[in-house]
């Protein structure tokens, strides 16, 4: 996978607004946009919008990912 950053400021805490970072395959196919705020994750496949993403809170996504 190839995961940037699609804006970046220096020494930046993550806000409500949150930061988004581009995702793509190995190829450089855009696959979708992860949006990581203060208090959820929200995953946008494709050109699928914010409003429209899944979201996972982050306890959620902690006890989900300590399950594993």
């Amino acid at each position: 996978m190839n995961v940037s950053i699609k804006e970046f400021d220096v020494a930046m805490e993550v806000k409500n607004k949150g930061i988004e970072l581009d995702v793509a395959d190995p190829q450089g196919t855009h696959i979708g946009d992860l949006v990581v705020t203060k208090a959820k994750l929200i995953w946008c496949k494709g050109k699928t919008g914010r409003k429209n993403g899944k979201e996972i809170k982050w306890k959620d996504f902690i006890d989900y990912m300590e399950a594993k």
